[in-house]
C-alpha cells in the first residue's frame, strides 16, 4: 500500500474484519448450541437448546457492537461520513482487540504443552491481535492526518 493510502486501507481492512465477526455471531445464532460450544460459549448452549431467547439476544447484541466498530473504521477511512468521537472510539477498539489478542501468548503455551486446549481459541486470539494491529495502524494515520502541523513558515 502506498503511504498516503495506508491509513484508510488499514481501516477498511479492519472494517472487513469487524463486519465478518459480526456476521459470524449472526451465524452462531442460526447454527445454535453446537456453534456456541465450538466458539467457546458453552454456557449459552444449554439455554439455547431449551429454546431460551437470551443467548441469541446476547449474541446478536455482540454482533451489533462489532458492526458498529466496523462502521467507525469505515468512517475513519473516509468511506462513511465522519462520526462523533471517531478517534476516541477507534483508540478504544484498538486497545480492546490488542488486549484480547495478547491472550495468544498463554494460548500458545497451553497449546504447545498438550493440555487439551482447543486450537481454535489460539486462532481467535491471533485474529484479535491482527485486528488490533490493523485498527491501530489506521487510527495512527487518522491522528496524523487530522492533527495540524506545529511548524510555521516565517
Amino acid at each position: 500500500m502506498a503511504t498516503s493510502s495506508a491509513g484508510p486501507g488499514w481501516l477498511v481492512l479492519s472494517a472487513i474484519g469487524d463486519l465478518a465477526i459480526a456476521l459470524l455471531h449472526v451465524a452462531i445464532v442460526a447454527v445454535g448450541p453446537r456453534a456456541y460450544i465450538y466458539f467457546g460459549a458453552a454456557s449459552l448452549a444449554e439455554p439455547a437448546r431449551r429454546g431460551e431467547l437470551w443467548p441469541a439476544g446476547l449474541t446478536l447484541t455482540i454482533a451489533i457492537v462489532f458492526a458498529i466498530w466496523g462502521c467507525f473504521a469505515l468512517a475513519g477511512a473516509g468511506v462513511l461520513p465522519r462520526v462523533p468521537l471517531l478517534r476516541t472510539v477507534l483508540v478504544l477498539v484498538s486497545a480492546l482487540y490488542l488486549l484480547r489478542g495478547l491472550i495468544v501468548i498463554p494460548d500458545l503455551i497451553r497449546l504447545c504443552t498438550g493440555a487439551g486446549y482447543p486450537p481454535q481459541q489460539t486462532v481467535f486470539s491471533a485474529s484479535a491481535l491482527a485486528l488490533g494491529l490493523t485498527h491501530s495502524l489506521g487510527t495512527r494515520h487518522l491522528f496524523r492526518r487530522t492533527i495540524p502541523s506545529t511548524t510555521s513558515v516565517a
